[in-house]
């Protein structure tokens, strides 16, 4: 298998805010002129053409010059886990098929990041789960999780699940994104005990965003409101160890 490089960015579940971190992260590694991609292996939910797909809001967040059938090779309709997603439109899915996909993503790039579909235990295919494709890509994990209550268990939950499979963690961000009032005093405290009980460095807390923010604001927020020289380090690490 050729090798990967890059930024796998899971979720503790779906619509924790994944894109939008993964759009910032990676218009930031592109503004200090890394030529950075994005790939996002398998996607449901919406059509390609829509606007709607993960791929094409990646797209327009990063202005990355890319087809959106390229970013995500395989898109379904259907709001459902990959694997369902994928059965129900007459495909059955393998882990080498995704993999192979992305290939040609990594030739056009120094490195990715990767946008995964909900946490890293959604069934991917027939016989595997997002955590086996991440395993498989050999690169770090960046874990995005709501700020709100809740949090710290699916946090430490998903970052024990990474560790059961040796995956380096980068780390995680809290994003405000599903932080239904004000009245949550828990987003004050989360981040301290995710850190003290997983042992897991918490690199920031995302602001709600609009899904129309715009590139520069993207880059700003992710300047400003997480640890952005950790998470480059863990990309750079991996260019220095295979030049």
């Amino acid at each position: 298998m050729s090798r990967f490089h890059g930024l796998f960015v899971t979720g503790t579940d779906t619509g924790v805010g994944k894109t939008v971190v993964a759009a910032a992260l990676t218009a930031a590694l592109r503004a200090e002129g890394r030529n950075i991609g994005i790939w996002k292996p398998v996607q449901s939910g919406a059509s390609i053409g829509s606007g709607a797909t993960d791929a094409e809001r990646l797209l327009r967040s990063t202005g990355i010059n890319e087809r959106a059938e390229a970013v995500a090779p395989f898109s379904f309709e259907e709001p459902l886990t990959p694997f369902l997603a994928a059965r129900h439109a007459g495909i059955t899915l393998t882990l080498k098929e995704l993999i192979t996909a992305g290939k040609p993503l990594m030739k056009r790039y120094e490195a990715l990041v990767v946008e995964g579909a909900g946490g890293v235990a959604v069934p991917l295919t027939e016989d595997t789960l997002v955590i086996d494709l991440i395993s498989e890509l050999r690169i770090p994990t960046l874990i995005v999780a709501r700020s709100g209550l809740g949090t710290i268990n699916h946090t430490l939950l998903t970052a024990s699940l990474l560790r059961q499979r040796r995956i380096p963690i980068v780390g995680a961000i809290l994003n405000d994104c599903t932080v239904d009032s004000d009245d949550d005093s828990s987003t004050e405290t989360n981040a301290e005990l995710i850190e003290r009980y997983g042992g897991l460095k918490v690199l920031g807390r995302f602001p709600r965003l609009l899904e129309t923010t715009d590139t520069e604001t993207l880059i700003h927020t992710v300047l400003t409101a997480t640890h952005f020289m950790n998470i480059k380090q863990a990309i750079s690490i991996q260019l220095k160890e295979h030049s």
